[in-house]
């Protein structure tokens, strides 16, 4: 290789789907001066490669078997605290995305409108920047004016997910019926809802909790 030539920006992807990874390869094959120079299909498998790789660049999948990509995303800054991730998912919740980005990734890309995001996100990154689409940007701005579920309010919105009333709520979890009832009023209030069933849907949507976790 001739020394004035650049190296090439390397990527590691990282989807349990394979058409995602299938297309991304094809996708950066056509841009000059990249890469794909790995691919796995969960978390565990990705921070591994990255730590034998260490590509430029991690093309990050959120919700994945083994390990998802938040809890990818974090071991690989754990172990490289100056590496790279893009995490590039369908889930828009803005928990979501607060909880990538507090893990560490640099930028957030949304697969239903990311064709033509992908390269520029991938450069931004490299120059340091971090890559935020507005759509993106307003679900983070909506997070921070709204008050975040305690631990304990999480559970009990993925036991109302599942259609529990108080009383198996405080059996399942091991807490009193008014502290249920206590817990409830709170996540409505907090999630600016009437009702049990509008929590559940506001809680889905914002990705508080998941369907698989339900």
């Amino acid at each position: 290789m001739n020394p004035h030539t650049p190296q090439p920006i390397k990527i590691l992807v990282v989807d349990d789907h394979f058409v995602v990874r299938e297309g991304l390869r094809s996708l950066i094959r056509r841009e000059p001066g990249m890469i794909v120079i790995a691919e796995a299909s969960n978390g565990a498998e990705g921070a591994d490669m990255h730590e034998r790789l260490q590509p430029h660049v991690t093309i990050m999948d959120l919700r994945m078997p083994v390990l998802g990509g938040v809890e990818a995303t974090r071991l690989i800054r754990s172990r490289t605290p100056g590496a790279k991730v893009l995490v590039l998912t369908s889930f828009e919740g803005d928990e979501d995305i607060f909880a990538a980005f507090d893990a560490g990734a640099s930028g957030y890309l949304l697969k239903h409108s990311s064709g033509d995001q992908v390269v520029p996100a991938i450069h931004a990154l490299m120059r340091g920047d971090t890559w935020i689409p507005p759509e993106v940007e307003s679900h983070l701005a909506a997070r921070q004016r709204s008050e975040v579920l305690s631990n304990r309010e999480r559970e009990i919105v993925r036991h109302l997910a599942l259609g529990e009333a108080n009383k198996e709520i405080a059996a399942s979890i091991g807490i009193s019926e008014q502290t249920v009832k206590s817990h409830v009023k709170n996540i409505l209030g907090k999630l600016q809802v009437r009702d049990r069933t509008e929590a559940v849907t506001v809680a889905l949507r914002r990705g508080i909790i998941h369907l698989p976790e339900v």
